[in-house]
């Protein structure tokens, strides 16, 4: 039996800029940062970083008394992301089992927001007991189970925790499950929320982020810049509906494009220096899952953290996998906008991958002036967006300290044939 084809009919995210998701992408079309100052709360030592947060989240709005209070903000984040996804894709929202539907999600930190707590209660304020429901709000796979519990998805319920390909890699792990037939529609994404005062305090220590300046703190995410100092942390949270494709024609489904292919590689060589080597094939393999070769490829959205060696490895790896052509490629990284969300970065970028062929409007990299003589030869979005180019294949590239890579490839709606 050939592979089923899958269809996006479903996208959902949490945006930072605090409007749904035409304004989120219309704004990185603009080039607009949503990167801020940023204190924890209730720090117990003076820190201040550059950062992305979704100040305008309501949970109250968006879920149930019962899941506010038994969600970490990471789960709270990604139901509201998942339940929009679910309601976009004009799927009902309710319990009835579906045993033809599933779940897969992504995560990095879990409830990271929950442990700093408990840790606080225990060790700063010398309490002797902390929260009962302490393990159901910390543990990894509460946002995938309270979405499947709410929405009665039956069938697999699926948590990937593998650093910042945690999302990309639930969402190729949920195409390969529709192709072989063994369900009609996975909800798959992912979530995080990762700006505790512990998880701030460690990335310090790593001397990867870069630095708040004042009125210009907006720029500091400044991806192949040859100024670049360094990432910005962000919570967030992105889901896509992928559906078998003539179940979603069944039923009249919008569909705003094809999830085609997925490559997923270990760099095996080092826990948080990237090399190209496995980089390359993820993309390669991505590719040739798709049915396609690398000239078809119209748009690459990369990982681009705005590190010394994450931008400069993944663009020798471009440029290795593309040949002459990479000149030719527009490439961009989002990151400079909505930061890195660790493992929701997958899913953000995902979605902002679909809507760029869906809209044929492909985000530039925000704040790029002079490239990195390291990060060139690949052809940089700067200034405005790309529009009316008729771009109809995307990939979508996460790698991972540990060394995962996961790369995900996109077709327009317009664009049928494999």
């Amino acid at each position: 039996m050939p592979p089923k084809r899958v269809a996006i009919t479903g996208l959902g995210l949490v945006s930072p800029f605090g409007g749904g998701l035409e304004d989120f992408f219309d704004r990185l079309l603009g080039g607009e940062s949503s990167v801020r100052p940023y204190t924890p709360a209730d720090s117990p030592q003076p820190v201040n970083i550059a950062a992305v947060r979704c100040e305008q989240f309501d949970s109250a709005a968006l879920l149930t008394p019962g899941e506010v209070h038994t969600m970490d903000r990471y789960a709270q984040l990604g139901a509201a992301a998942a339940y929009a996804a679910w309601r976009d894709a004009g799927l009902r929202d309710d319990d009835e089992e579906r045993i033809d539907a599933g779940i897969s999600w992504g995560t990095a930190m879990g409830g990271v927001l929950t442990s700093d707590t408990g840790y606080r209660d225990l060790y700063l304020r010398q309490r002797a007991r902390i929260s009962p429901l302490s393990v159901v709000l910390g543990m990894n796979n509460a946002a995938a189970a309270h979405v499947a519990i709410r929405l009665g998805l039956a069938g697999p319920c699926l948590t990937y925790s593998v650093a910042c390909a945690s999302a990309a890699t639930a969402i190729g792990e949920a195409l390969l499950r529709i192709r072989r037939g063994e369900l009609t529609t996975m909800l798959a994404g992912g979530s995080d929320a990762p700006l505790a005062f512990g998880v701030v305090r460690a990335w310090e220590a790593m001397r990867v982020l870069a630095p708040p300046n004042g009125e210009s703190t907006a720029r500091a995410c400044r991806p192949f810049s040859a100024d670049r100092d360094g990432l910005v942390l962000a919570e967030g949270a992105g889901a896509l509906v992928l559906e078998e494709w003539s179940h979603a024609n069944e039923r009249g489904a919008r569909i705003y494009g094809e999830l085609a292919g997925y490559g997923t590689t270990c760099d095996h060589r080092h826990l948080v220096r990237p090399t190209p080597g496995g980089q390359i094939r993820a993309m390669q393999l991505a590719i040739l899952d798709a049915g396609m070769a690398p000239d078809a490829i119209d748009y690459i959205n990369a990982h681009g953290t705005a590190t010394r060696d994450g931008d400069e490895a993944e663009i020798t790896a471009i440029r290795a996998v593309f040949g002459g052509r990479a000149r030719d490629i527009p490439v961009s990284s989002t990151k400079s906008m909505h930061g890195h969300s660790l493992g929701a970065a997958g899913a953000v970028e995902a979605i902002v991958s679909v809507l760029a062929l869906y809209r044929d409007s492909l985000p530039p990299t925000a704040h790029l002036q002079d490239v990195d003589n390291n990060c060139s030869g690949v052809s940089h979005i700067i200034g405005p967006p790309l529009t009316g180019r008729g771009a109809r294949v995307a990939i979508s590239n996460s790698f991972a300290f540990g060394g995962t890579n996961a790369v995900l490839a996109f077709r327009a709606p317009r664009s049928t044939a494999r």
